[in-house]
C-alpha cells in the first residue's frame, strides 16, 4: 500500500479569480430609455387632437413629426462624439425630464409656431440620451452582447409602443390645457438616475477621439447597414406618426381604438426586437436581416387590402418582423468600429432614423392632402423590398 505525502512547502494552487459583469447600468438606462420613447411617440397620440384645435392640414401635421424626428435624432451624432469624448452621465440623466417637460407643453401651446418650438426642444432631450445609453448600456458585457442590446433596445420600443395609449387614456381625461402635468414621470426618473446612475467602468479604455480612417476601413459595409436602417425607419416612423390620422380619417376608428392600435403594432415591434436579437445570436445578424425585410411586405400589403381583425393582425405582425433588425444592425455597426461606439450608435439610431421621419412624414402628410393617406402609406411597404435586396449584399456570417 503506498502513501501519499503532502509537501506542505509546495504552494496551493489558486483559483481564478471570478470576474463579475455588473448589470446595474444597463437596468437603469433601460428604465430610462422606456421613459424617453415614451415622450417620443406622445406626438402620434397629439396629431389628431391638435389638428382638431389649430385647424392644422396633413402636411403641417407632417411637419410637425418631421421637426421631432429632425431634432430627435439628426443632432445624435454630435451628442455622440460628445459623449464618447466627455463622459459625462448627463446626456442620459437630464433626457427624460427634457423630453417630458417639452413634449407636454404642445396641449398648451397657443399656436402652429409653438407647437414647432416645442417639438424641437423637446427632440433635444430625446436626442441626447440615445447616444450613451446605446453605447454604454452593454458595455463590459461579454456574452450574449446582441440579446442584452436587444433588452436595452426593447425596453425604448416598449415605451414607445405605450406611448400613444399613454397620452390617449390621459388627454382627454385632464384636458389639452393640463398635459403638462404628464411630464411629471421624465422628471421623476431624470431625479432617480442623477442618484443611481454610475457610469461605467472605462479602466484601460482611452477617450474617444473621432477616427475617420476607422470608419472609411469599414465604408461598404456601414453603408449598406445604415440603409438598411433608414429604410426601415421610413415605414416605422412614418407609421407612428401618421397612423392615428389614418384610421380616424379614413378608416372611420374612434380615436381611443386608432392609438390602441398604434400601440399594438409598436409594442409587437418591441418583442420583434427581442426576438431578433436573440436570432443573431444563433443565425448571425445577416440572416435576421434578410428574413425580416422579405417577410414583412406581405402583412403590410395585406394590412391596406383588408379590414376588420385580419388587417389588424397583419399591421401587428408586419410590426414584428420589421422590428427584427433594431439591435441586429446597431451591434452589427459597432462591430465594425468599436472605438467608435457612440458615434455609430448615433448614426444607426439617430440618424438614419431621422433623415426618414424628416423626408417622408411630411410628404405622406403632402400625399394624403392631394390623393388620400391610405394610398401614401401604401406606398411605403415597397421599400422592403429595396431592403431584402441589399441585404443579400452584407457579408456572409462567419
Amino acid at each position: 500500500m503506498s502513501t501519499t505525502v503532502t509537501n506542505p512547502i509546495a504552494p496551493v494552487a489558486s483559483s481564478p479569480p471570478t470576474v463579475t459583469t455588473n448589470y446595474v447600468p444597463l437596468i437603469l438606462l433601460c428604465l430610462g430609455h422606456f421613459f424617453i420613447d415614451l415622450y417620443s411617440s406622445a406626438l402620434g397620440a397629439f396629431q389628431p387632437l391638435l389638428v382638431a384645435k389649430h385647424g392644422m392640414s396633413l402636411a403641417q401635421a407632417g411637419i410637425l413629426g418631421g421637426a421631432l424626428v429632425f431634432s430627435a435624432s439628426l443632432a445624435q451624432p454630435l451628442y455622440g462624439y460628445l459623449s464618447d469624448r466627455y463622459r459625462s452621465k448627463l446626456f442620459s440623466c437630464l433626457a427624460p425630464a427634457v423630453a417630458g417637460v417639452f413634449i407636454c407643453a404642445l396641449g398648451v401651446a397657443p399656436g402652429y409656431s409653438y407647437l414647432l418650438l416645442a417639438v424641437l426642444l423637446g427632440g433635444i432631450g430625446i436626442a441626447s440620451f440615445h447616444p450613451q445609453g446605446s453605447a454604454w448600456a452593454t458595455l463590459g458585457i461579454e456574452s450574449n452582447r446582441q440579446r442584452w442590446f436587444a433588452v436595452f433596445i426593447s425596453s425604448g420600443t416598449l415605451g414607445y409602443a405605450l406611448g400613444p395609449t399613454f397620452f390617449s387614456f390621459f388627454l382627454p381625461r385632464i384636458g389639452m390645457e393640463n398635459s403638462l402635468w404628464l411630464a411629471a414621470p421624465g422628471i421623476l426618473i431624470t431625479l432617480f438616475l442623477m442618484m443611481r446612475l454610475v457610469p461605467p467602468s472605462f479602466v484601460g479604455v482611452a477617450k474617444s477621439t473621432f477616427d475617420w480612417d476607422e470608419l472609411w476601413q469599414v465604408r461598404r459595409t456601414l453603408f449598406l447597414l445604415y440603409m438598411l436602417v433608414f429604410i426601415r425607419s421610413i415605414v416605422q416612423v412614418t407609421y407612428a406618426q401618421m397612423l392615428p390620422l389614418y384610421l380616424t380619417k379614413e378608416r372611420g376608428f374612434s380615436y381611443l381604438e386608432a392609438t390602441t392600435t398604434l400601440s399594438l403594432y409598436l409594442a409587437a415591434g418591441a418583442l420583434g426586437g427581442f426576438i431578433g436579437g436573440s436570432l443573431a445570436d444563433r443565425w448571425g445578424g445577416r440572416r435576421v436581416i434578410i428574413l425580416s425585410m422579405s417577410l414583412c411586405i406581405v402583412p403590410l400589403s395585406v394590412f391596406f387590402l383588408t379590414s376588420g381583425w385580419i388587417s389588424i393582425a397583419s399591421l401587428t405582425l408586419a410590426g414584428l418582423l420589421l422590428l427584427f433588425t433594431i439591435p441586429v444592425n446597431v451591434v452589427m455597426a459597432q462591430q465594425l468600429a468599436p472605438n467608435q461606439s457612440g458615434v455609430i450608435s448615433a448614426l444607426m439610431m439617430g440618424f438614419a432614423w431621422g433623415l426618414a421621419g424628416l423626408i417622408f412624414i411630411p410628404l405622406t402628410g403632402w400625399i394624403g392632402d392631394h390623393y388620400s393617406l391610405g394610398a401614401a402609406m401604401a406606398l411605403l411597404a415597397a421599400f422592403p423590398a429595396i431592403g431584402t435586396v441589399l441585404a443579400w449584399m452584407l457579408p456572409k456570417d462567419n
